[in-house]
């Protein structure tokens, strides 16, 4: 089944030093822009990190420093990727939990906001774990068919999250979802706004997922000793919470959203 588009859709894959966006870096981003007449277009770039690749982490994809020591770094490459992203949405696997945050983190690094207004989102690893719950290579046997050849590599990895996307559409068509809840739709249909719907975490305040929100739209933390606290109540009583964590190692989606947190209850407490 081909993918009904409204407006272009960018399938990425990014291969890096390590999975913390706060501190890691791209080595590797392959790019697949479909556009709504069916037409496709494909960029893979291998970008110097500026730190060292680990080398279980070369183990893995099979990058190493001697491999990307001439390469451009992300800020030598950033204007052209955004301009070939343009404003098409964005899709792939496990990509709302990796693959945006940190390329959103390289555009923070470089002074420049990543723009995510009005795009939407598709992590196919988000509708194949709720409706299978497996990984990309068991996706490509499972959906497809035949074994994964070149796993981790960005390229055969993006390529390959296109075409489980497009399976998956024909699998689950017309097929009844029940949610935790108890709730049933049929939420896997061609139409991105609904299949970002479906796959997005849409409790994360943050790309990292370090603060969620509740059942009134209020922010709370989610890791360490203030776990399930509201992150107003936090910093109202612990205030050195905040200059903690903005001088600590996290990422800079979750500072960006402290500060509007913290700019808005300075802008509360002016206006009472």
């Amino acid at each position: 089944m081909e993918l009904n588009l409204r407006k272009p859709i960018v399938f990425f894959d990014i291969e890096s030093t390590g999975t913390n966006a706060a501190a890691d870096r791209i080595v590797e981003i392959c790019v697949l822009k479909i556009n709504p007449d069916g037409t496709q277009e494909m960029k893979t770039r291998r970008i110097n990190p500026t730190i060292p690749i680990p080398p279980e982490v070369t183990l893995i994809h099979g990058i190493s420093d001697e491999d990307i020591k001439d390469e451009p770094t992300f800020k030598g490459i950033a204007k052209g990727l955004l301009d070939f992203i343009g404003n098409a949405d964005l899709a792939g696997y496990n990509s709302n939990k990796f693959d945006v945050p940190m390329l959103i983190e390289e555009y923070y690094r470089i002074g420049v906001e990543f723009p995510m207004d009005d795009r939407k989102l598709i992590d196919i690893q988000n509708i194949f774990h709720q409706m299978e719950q497996r990984t990309l290579s068991a996706a490509v046997k499972y959906y497809l068919k035949r074994e994964h050849i070149g796993a981790h590599g960005a390229e055969a990895d993006v390529i390959a999250t296109y075409e489980v996307l497009k399976a998956q559409l024909d699998m689950y068509k017309d097929v009844v979802y029940t949610d935790k809840q108890g709730n049933q739709s049929m939420p896997v249909v061609n139409d991105m706004d609904a299949l970002a719907e479906f796959s997005t975490n849409k409790d994360w305040v943050d790309f990292a997922g370090r603060m969620v929100w509740d059942k009134d739209g209020k922010e709370l933390f989610n890791f360490g000793k203030h776990k399930g606290k509201r992150v107003e109540d936090v910093f109202a009583k612990e205030p050195s919470y905040y200059d903690w964590m903005m001088n600590g190692d996290f990422a800079l989606s979750t500072k960006r959203a402290l500060e509007k947190i913290k700019t808005r209850n300075l802008m509360k407490k002016f206006n009472q």
